[in-house]
């Protein structure tokens, strides 16, 4: 219980602070047309989206209604969040969406991020009867009432919108009891749930969407009686637990979207798992949850609202559940039974031709990826990714080990992992051919006109000749100092490659044969050691068969230290990994185990 009381204070007082920081940014300029907005620190614009003003009100609900804040019916937060009441019906557009600003114009599913955090917020003012904030709740109800024809009609652009268009509804249908809003939510839910059985959704999204996707269904379940839309979640939550590296930070080498390579701790995953904690009366989402605990620092976006959600479900502070252990020793392969090559047999049959508009078709979804924690050690292994592997070692970051060649031109994706007694092998097959004429039966009347535009021409019925594939392979053993990395690739000939060490900013990189070119640093021959604080990484050896400094489509990231060996097809190339002494801990458990 205690831990319940520690959690919900600390959620009280980090809730009054950025209640406090939203005051400081509010434009309190009657003549402005964001009058009552709160700018955005980056832009200085006021926005009605899920990350913006709204955000910022319910920051200021959750104070003014709650005892044990010290805004507690303060007038003047009250008249703030009147004005900021006012600013999101102005910027509500006549069909009922909003815009948020940096792109989706009249938005149906950023509506529905703002409609499920409002209509939770809403909830708390309607329960409370205090005078100043009776106008604010009629403009928030009003603004709800006038989201339905747009989320009735409104379609989406990505997968996890359909679940967020779902909650959206839900929330509605529990405002309004209009029936059509449950039959639209029905609608979307009956596309069928994108999450392989090992719990991973269709983005790969470990930082950012994998978490909306979990606290959308719970919320859909919940509000449409649907008790079966909480298996993916708890299926993705088991499977977070393995995507966690020592210091915290989540998994984000593969991502599919704008999470890739970006640092993101558990905190977007604090709600999820402490109301599937107490849904399931589940230690191990407990752990889950306590862990999310120790990196929050903000209450969370708007529909991801902690502190809302503290005040509106008792049970999450009144409910102690002892938390499980979580592993920080195990083998585990995320995907590996998945049968994706199946279901990407199947998808010439969906009639799209592999079109799709304002979105990604995401056909990297189920690719098997190997995990591993020894402690302060952290390796992830990956395929169809830009990178191939990723390691961590104490403060020491290897961010990525990426090929790339001048075949397509680009990075390299693996297509296919196997997982061997002490490493993993990968292999991937690229192929790239030319296109004869198209025939003359198939020609199209502009071909014989005076203009005969290329984008006329029946390009799919080119015959193809001359195919080309280049084959790589990738092993990744274990050895007594760290890992051997070999990587081999016989065919085609002559082709120019680069394999790309990609290191922390924040460590130090050197070696007799690394020579600094500009944003990168050539490893040309000898060894190459990188540190960071008392951990180190020293690999064995470079090489420069060739002078480019970057291929086609192989931009190195900012913010980082690339180190880059130059190689000529055919080739065969040992890289020797070491890695520090690791320093046990006492509380670093033993388990080992192999799933999936």
């Amino acid at each position: 219980m205690e831990g319940m009381t520690r959690m919900y204070s600390t959620l009280v007082k980090i809730n009054d602070e950025w209640a406090q920081e939203g005051a400081g940014r509010q434009i309190m300029d009657s003549t402005s047309r964001y009058y009552g907005g709160v700018a955005d620190s980056e832009n200085g614009i006021a926005w009605p989206s899920h990350g913006g003003t709204p955000m910022i009100m319910a920051l200021w609900i959750a104070a003014l209604v709650n005892k044990d804040s010290k805004y507690y019916h303060n007038n003047e937060l009250a008249l703030r969040l009147e004005l900021g009441s006012e600013f999101m019906l102005r910027s509500q557009h006549a069909d009922g969406t909003i815009s948020p600003g940096w792109t989706n114009m009249h938005s149906p599913p950023d509506t529905a991020f703002v409609v499920v955090g409002l209509a939770q917020a809403y909830e708390l003012l309607k329960m409370d009867e205090w005078e100043p904030l009776q106008k604010a709740a009629s403009n928030t109800l009003l603004f709800l009432e006038r989201t339905i024809p747009a989320l009735l009609t409104g379609g989406c652009h990505t997968p996890n919108h359909r679940w967020v268009l779902s909650a959206a509804l839900g929330f509605l249908y529990k405002l309004s009891g209009n029936e059509a809003l449950k039959v639209r939510a029905n609608e979307w839910l009956a596309e069928g749930m994108d999450c392989t059985e090992d719990g991973e959704w269709t983005e790969r999204s470990n930082g950012i969407y994998n978490s909306v996707s979990d606290v959308m269904l719970f919320h859909a379940a919940e509000l449409l009686d649907k008790k079966e839309l909480l298996e993916p979640v708890r299926r993705n939550l088991k499977m977070m637990a393995y995507m966690i590296h020592p210091n915290g930070e989540v998994v984000t080498d593969y991502s599919g979207r704008q999470d890739f390579g970006n640092s993101f701790t558990m905190d977007s995953y604090f709600l999820v798992s402490r109301l599937m904690a107490v849904h399931d009366q589940d230690p191990h989402f407990e752990a889950i949850a306590e862990l999310a605990g120790q990196t929050l620092k903000h209450p969370g976006w708007l529909p991801n609202n902690a502190m809302i959600s503290y005040l509106l479900r008792p049970e999450l502070r009144e409910q102690p559940i002892p938390p499980a252990e979580l592993l920080t020793n195990y083998r585990v392969v995320v995907n590996r039974d998945f049968e994706r090559e199946r279901y990407l047999g199947e998808m010439e049959g969906a009639g799209h031709h592999g079109i799709i508009y304002h979105s990604r078709l995401h056909p990297d979804f189920g690719a098997p990826v190997a995990r591993e924690r020894d402690g302060q050690t952290s390796l992830t292994v990956m395929t169809e990714s830009s990178s191939m592997f990723a390691l961590r070692h104490g403060q020491a970051r290897l961010l990525a080990v990426q090929i790339g060649t001048s075949f397509e031109p680009g990075f390299v994706k693996m297509n296919d992992l196997e997982v061997l007694e002490h490493g993993y092998r990968l292999t991937a097959v690229e192929s790239k051919g030319y296109y004869g004429p198209i025939k003359k039966k198939d020609l199209p009347q502009s071909a014989s006109s005076p203009v005969s535009p290329w984008y006329l021409l029946p390009h799919h019925l080119r015959e193809t000749t001359h195919l080309q594939q280049h084959h790589v392979e990738a092993k990744l053993m274990k050895s007594e100092l760290g890992w051997q990395l070999t990587i081999s690739c016989d065919e085609p000939e002559s082709l120019m490659t680069q394999v790309i060490f990609v290191f922390g900013e924040e460590g130090k990189l050197t070696g007799d044969g690394i020579v600094p070119e500009a944003d990168i640093n050539f490893w040309k021959q000898g060894t190459a050691h990188y540190a960071a604080g008392d951990d180190w990484i020293e690999m064995d050896s470079g090489a420069h068969e060739h002078l480019v400094k970057t291929l086609r489509n192989t931009s190195v990231p900012s913010g980082c230290k690339a180190l880059i060996v130059n190689l000529m097809t055919p080739y065969r190339k040992t890289f020797d990994i070491k890695l520090s002494p690791k320093k046990m801990k006492e509380d670093e458990a033993a388990d080992r185990e192999l799933i999936g």
